[in-house]
């Protein structure tokens, strides 16, 4: 029987190792722009069976959110245990341990503590955030595995109504028709499964990180997922319309959309030119068959992990780089501080905590076929507290037996191994899988909040509003999500010194949660002179705790 840690140490106090998951491996399995569009946080659309058989044995948080909405950033954060103000990584241009400060890794971490590390698709975004080496030789024991496929992913292999292949937006395909007759997530899948054979036979105990391209645009996948989900099936956003009240400095004009061939088609005004809709369910009917398709490559990965006997001693952590807006507020990517595009699924099964593993030889994850059957077995915790995907780290070494790294003090830039997030062991459930816990919890006081942030080079949307480069950024964005409300105020920022001028206000938004969900009412302008105000929202507060400095 596991026991759950005693916890709720006082700020930047550090909880004692524990031996009850000492020597537990990591499969660290990260999906790209996937928002949570799965049966096991109720989409009743979505075929998922395979990841919500995961849910059904995990801890699965409904309320997870990325620190920014883009990819690099984000990964850069999660990795690292820093937030964008500290890794100062906004863009893809820079690469933290010259630009910031030579922080310790997650899987760096690991490996340091005697596991063998590898990384395969995915994982730290290529080139320049990731110094051209995805890390290595700082976070992997080997070299990171990229699939050969990958370089095709822009390319003209989408075959149009022309005959003639195009560089599209949708792109569903004849796999063995692709150049080299494969997908990049299948090579990725391939080569995963491969290393778990590997480091079954060496017997040496490893951090292995495995990252899905799709559904992240182009949508290039199996066309037989269309099967799956007829168009006439495929509902609209409940809310298409950008607000009215929304500030024009929030809206991201979807530049990576519009470049594509058959979107450019289109011709749609700039920058909130409607896409219609015909088309809007042939983007969302893609991105659900997306979904699908990583379903069943997840489904592969985690039959491996059984038939290579490694269920009952490996953790399974399943996250998203950050969400996707689907148009919702009239946008179609992320690059935003709304919940569709921050907000990502996370779970976590860890073998006899989460779920009673009795044998070894115990198949825990059978594969499920999608066109066959969807499992829609619920998942056994569903922690409702807001948490933050920076604070996987210490998470990870806390469920692995790992010293927790400390709390960072701020600012943090001269320290090597501390964590800007907060172990989200304390929210699992006293009682996993059918297992009594008799530890003792206690929560840390606060009620937890979730942070997350956005740069823009102005207020009016422009070409470069989505993806602005550093010495461009003139405003940032910071949002804050409680259990009641998002409140996100735009200032003034310098690049050159990175400091926030907070007397500088190019905008804000206020939305309630319960009265609105989908966050389509701004109430800022309402209540930003009675009694709510940027300072009761805690963003200043924040700020003046965190590594950028204010103004």
């Amino acid at each position: 029987m596991f026991l759950l840690p005693q916890l709720g140490l006082a700020d930047g106090a550090q909880r004692p190792a524990h031996d009850f998951h000492k020597g537990l491996n990591v499969l660290f399995v990260v999906v790209d722009d996937l928002r949570p569009a799965l049966g096991s946080y109720g989409d009743s659309l979505v075929r998922s069976p395979n990841i919500d058989q995961l849910a059904s044995k995990s801890v699965v948080f409904q309320n997870a959110f990325a620190q920014q909405a883009v990819c690099a950033p984000s990964r850069v954060s999660f990795l690292t245990g820093r937030r964008p103000d500290s890794t100062r990584l906004y863009d893809f241009n820079s690469y933290w341990r010259m630009h910031a400060g030579n922080y310790t890794t997650l899987p760096q971490y690991f490996k340091e503590n005697g596991y063998i590390t590898m990384s395969v698709g995915k994982i730290f975004h290529p080139g320049i955030p990731s110094n051209h080496s995805d890390d290595y030789p700082y976070s992997w024991s080997i070299p990171a595995f990229h699939p050969s496929s990958e370089k095709y992913e822009n390319t003209q292999v989408c075959k149009g109504k022309d005959g003639k292949l195009h560089a599209n937006l949708i792109c569903p395909v004849d796999v063995a028709k692709m150049p080299e007759a494969t997908l990049p997530d299948i090579q990725s899948t391939e080569e995963a499964i491969r290393l778990l054979k590997t480091v079954k036979r060496i017997k040496k105990k490893f951090f292995l990180a495995v990252g899905y391209h799709k559904p992240h645009i182009p949508f290039r996948y199996p066309q037989k997922f269309l099967k799956l989900y007829p168009l006439e099936n495929i509902t609209l956003a409940p809310d298409p319309a950008v607000p009215k009240e929304l500030p024009s400095v929030a809206y991201n004009p979807w530049m990576d959309l519009r470049r594509r061939e058959d979107v450019a088609a289109l011709n749609l005004s700039f920058p909130y030119g409607p896409v219609p809709e015909h088309f809007q369910r042939k983007i969302r009917q893609s991105y659900f068959a997306s979904i699908s398709y990583v379903d069943t490559l997840v489904g592969k990965l985690l039959n491996a992990l059984d038939e290579a006997g490694l269920s009952h001693n490996t953790l399974v952590v399943f996250t998203a780089d950050h969400g996707w807006s689907l148009g919702e507020h009239g946008e179609w990517a992320k690059y935003s501080n709304f919940e569709v595009a921050t907000r990502v699924p996370l779970m976590f099964f860890v073998p006899g905590m989460t779920a009673p593993i009795s044998d070894p030889g115990q198949k825990v994850f059978p594969f499920i076929d999608p066109f066959t059957q969807n499992s829609r077995s619920g998942p056994q915790g569903k922690p409702k507290e807001m948490v933050e995907l920076v604070s996987l780290f210490p998470t990870l070494a806390e469920l692995t037996g790992l010293k927790i790294p400390p709390t960072c003090p701020q600012p943090s830039f001269h320290i090597p191994l501390c964590s800007e997030g907060k172990s989200m062991v304390q929210y699992f459930p006293s009682s996993s899988g059918g297992q009594e816990n008799h530890g003792t919890e206690q929560k840390d006081s606060e009620t937890p909040v979730a942070f997350s942030q956005y740069p823009r080079p102005g207020d009016i949307p422009a070409q470069n509003s989505d993806l602005p480069s550093l010495q461009d950024i003139r405003v940032m964005g910071y949002s804050i999500r409680t259990p009641d409300y998002r409140c996100t105020v735009w200032f003034g920022f310098n690049p050159n010194n990175f400091t926030v001028n907070v007397k500088d206000i190019h905008g804000g938004e206020l939305y309630f949660e319960k009265s609105d969900p989908h966050e389509d009412h701004n109430r800022y302008k309402d209540v930003v002179h009675g009694f709510f105000t940027p300072k009761l929202c805690n963003i200043i507060d924040y700020l003046k705790l965190g590594s950028t400095s204010i103004q």
